[in-house]
């Protein structure tokens, strides 16, 4: 009787403390679980002991604080990202992401927070001056998978041959190594790929179509929409933007500034 006493006793202890762990977990909220493709630097990368860095990873910090929630990052391929939030492996996408229409019959979107551009990278002694040159003949076109560039050059141009890549430094390389006459993406990745390249390439920065980036949210999540929108627009407020574009994009500001164009946070 004395043993099944002690069993019974150890049982219930064990038992009491396991609810206790559990009810210990449940108190506390939950982390904001964010998606990010880090391959696309300064706004997602890995830093040289590879933790996450960039203005991205500083926003998601932010809102976690905002929300009084604590941050887990998920780094995933970026046409990962969508999927991954659709099935709720994720809370929020937070990784350079154009708002489109097409995206948004999967997703919704909070309030945009970046504008931005297209541009083109091409050869240098390439004859191309502008995307009218790319609509003409069958030009091979670098495009990175699941990105804006891919879908523009899929409408746009259909006379093109795309070779869809999954890093920008490769598809970088197809116009530096002459395999592609050109790759289509942002006006600041263009940029800073053609500087990494500056006897191969040519950065051809006239817009020739301006798009906003914006964060991705749960389709339906009415609730999370408005607490990211009412973060934004305090952040910004509290110019949340300059110290972390002084401290990732101070060359381009210059370039805005040289050519005469808004800021991406303005």
């Amino acid at each position: 009787m004395k043993r099944l006493h002690f069993l019974a006793l150890l049982s219930s202890t064990v038992t009491a403390t396991a609810l206790g762990l559990v009810s210990c977990g449940e108190s506390g909220p939950e982390p904001l679980r964010v998606g990010i493709d880090l391959t696309y630097p300064p706004f997602e990368f890995k830093d040289s002991s590879g933790n996450p860095d960039g203005v991205s990873v500083r926003m998601a910090e932010a809102l976690a604080a905002h929300l009084g929630r604590p941050l887990e990052i998920e780094s995933m391929p970026f046409e990962g990202l969508i999927p991954g939030l659709s099935t709720g492996k994720i809370d929020l996408v937070i990784s350079s992401m154009t708002a489109t229409d097409e995206r948004r019959k999967s997703i919704d979107f909070s309030d945009p927070y970046v504008t931005t551009e297209l541009a083109i990278l091409a050869g240098k002694d390439s004859t191309i001056t502008s995307i009218d040159d790319l609509k003409t003949g069958t030009p091979t076109i670098a495009v990175r998978r699941g990105t804006t560039g891919e879908s523009y050059a899929q409408e746009h141009l259909p006379n093109a041959k795309l070779t869809s890549l999954t890093l920008d430094a490769a598809c970088a390389l197809e116009v530096s190594q002459g395999k592609a006459e050109a790759w289509i993406y942002d006006q600041l990745s263009i940029w800073q790929h053609h500087k990494s390249h500056p006897d191969t390439t040519k950065a051809l920065l006239e817009s020739f179509q301006r798009e906003q980036w914006a964060i991705g949210i749960r389709k339906g999540n009415d609730e999370m929409r408005d607490q990211v929108n009412e973060f934004l627009a305090k952040f910004k407020a509290d110019k949340g933007f300059d110290p972390l574009a002084d401290r990732y994009l101070t060359e381009e500001k210059a370039l805005n500034a040289e050519m005469g164009t808004p800021f991406l946070f303005d």
